[in-house]
């Protein structure tokens, strides 16, 4: 490698971690770590260090984690560090010109798609959710766009039937530390060529919300199935039996043929759960109840039996 970079690098979630090793173990000068302050998680609401963080300190890194970054303060703070490149994965933020004005070459972010498809917070679960066959890693140049900015690098990866958000967020997780490693050499020896995104072929992959994740019967089978995938493990597929809220893990298309409305339990095999959709149908392979743990449907129809006819909503 004919250069090495100072580098500031921001990101927070899992996601990120492997981007950070990376670079640790690179030739490259890691100046800072910044992530997103502790925050409360879980039912506990217990104060939780993000990965990132972890991950800087198990590295003996120095990180901070400012609650603003917009302020004059915060982009001086930065600009004494002299960092040539910031490295921007999964930081949770939009940043300002302030800050993406500071470092001599640029701001190089890794972001989980072919853009310019699936810009914003949640590139993964979307596309696993729309059937997409394929997916991959961008680098690209920061601007103040949502992920806007000049094409670094674009590598693909397919996305396998089985496939559901968590399985293919670990695999781009390490695709994208090795995306930018990539680009950080051949920024280094000068063989890269920014291409300009194509705006009018972007598509928008914003953040899930908790109730995102209730299945619409009315829509095909085959996108149903795809719809539990794609928010496994948040917020996780959900439907209704009467009151009760049942958390759906793993489903198989059937082409059951069947004229009962989205939603009706219909006839299956013994200790089988099918279901009607939009088209076609559903058989259930594993399922939670709204106070228990999740369970093989054989064994969960056992204390709550669905006889055909029953609807789900």
């Amino acid at each position: 490698m004919k250069n090495t970079f100072r580098i500031i690098f921001m990101g927070t979630p899992d996601y990120a971690v492997p981007a950070l090793k990376a670079i640790h173990r690179s030739p490259h000068q890691l100046a800072l770590v910044i992530t997103q302050p502790d925050r409360p998680r879980g039912r506990g609401r217990h104060i939780i260090a993000p990965p990132v963080k972890q991950t800087a300190l198990e590295l003996d890194c120095e990180v901070i984690q400012p609650s603003q970054i917009n302020t004059p303060a915060f982009a001086e703070s930065l600009r004494q560090r002299k960092p040539d490149l910031l490295v921007v994965v999964a930081y949770g933020r939009i940043l300002p010109k302030s800050v993406l004005d500071v470092p001599r070459l640029g701001a190089v972010n890794v972001h989980a798609s072919l853009l310019p498809k699936y810009r914003g917070a949640a590139p993964i679960q979307w596309a696993v959710i729309n059937g997409e066959k394929q997916t991959g890693i961008t680098t690209i140049w920061m601007d103040e766009g949502m992920d806007t900015g000049d094409i670094l690098l674009s590598v693909p990866e397919p996305i396998y039937p089985g496939d559901t958000a968590a399985t293919l967020h670990d695999r781009l997780a390490q695709l994208g530390s090795e995306v930018l490693l990539q680009t950080l050499e051949k920024l280094a020896d000068g063989t890269l060529a920014p291409v300009a995104q194509d705006h009018d072929r972007a598509t928008l992959a914003p953040m899930l919300k908790k109730d995102d994740g209730r299945i619409d019967w009315h829509q095909t089978a085959e996108a149903i199935e795809c719809f539990i995938r794609g928010v496994l493990p948040w917020p996780g597929a959900f439907t209704f039996f009467e009151k009760q809220r049942l958390k759906i893990y793993r489903a198989e298309v059937t082409a059951h043929p069947t004229e009962s409305l989205p939603g009706t339990v219909i006839d299956g095999f013994p200790d089988e759960l099918r279901v009607a959709a939009g088209s076609g149908a559903l058989i259930i392979h594993e399922i939670q109840g709204q106070s228990g743990k999740r369970l093989p449907i054989s064994e969960f129809l056992r204390g709550h039996p669905m006889p055909p006819g029953t609807i789900l909503r």
